[in-house]
């Protein structure tokens, strides 16, 4: 009967595998590193993709907002420059408002109206006159109410008799009023181009 001694071989066999397993861990080891140092350099390029993005946007908001600014300035100035233009065109205004006014109340008045006294004070006129009846002082409100250009929003003050004598054999009983009166503001034309500014007819 022949044996055989097969301990030598399976020893061998044992270290083969033993080798070929700590071969595959390292070659594991070797894998595993080369994925995590490439997910490393690969999150390291997005992130400084990612800030180069959030820098030229960081420069974009700056240059637009710098524009704002300059808009922003150039409104201020536009608007200061209208301030000044609608300065002027009140000072024009106040400067012909005396005699559109004293135009304005010699055509309303009423026969039987006599205007004794005007005092302005800024946009509002009060006037004094005596009138022979209730019913000159009414029709004179009614006119400046109704047909005025330049005057708006009567309000009569007073109303009683005056102290008035007359050489006549007839004579009358007048009567001192007092009202006041608002000075209508100016209509600004619209500037061409802008909103609501009628645009010129083709003939």
């Amino acid at each position: 009967m022949i044996l055989i001694n097969l301990l030598p071989y399976r020893e061998e066999r044992r270290k083969r595998r033993k080798a070929a397993f700590f071969a595959g861990l390292g070659l594991a080891g070797l894998v595993g590193a080369g994925i995590v140092v490439a997910a490393y350099l690969m999150l390291q390029f997005l992130t400084a993709e990612q800030q180069s993005h959030n820098q030229y946007i960081q420069n974009e908001i700056t240059r637009l907002e710098a524009q704002i600014k300059d808009i922003a300035d150039l409104k201020a100035e536009i608007e200061s420059l209208k301030a000044r233009q609608r300065a002027v065109e009140d000072l024009q205004t106040d400067r012909n408002t005396p005699v559109q006014l004293l135009n304005d109340l010699a055509r309303l008045a009423p026969e039987g109206i006599y205007l004794t006294a005007l005092r302005q004070d800024a946009k509002v006129v009060t006037i004094s006159g005596i009138a022979q009846t209730n019913e000159r002082v009414s029709e004179f409100l009614r006119n400046v109410s109704r047909s005025s250009e330049w005057l708006e929003k009567p309000d009569l003050i007073e109303v009683k008799l005056a102290s008035v004598t007359t050489n006549t054999r007839d004579p009358r009983r007048l009567l001192d009023f007092s009202m006041k009166v608002s000075i209508k503001s100016p209509v600004r034309e619209a500037a061409p181009g802008a909103p609501g500014a009628s645009a010129p007819k083709k003939s």
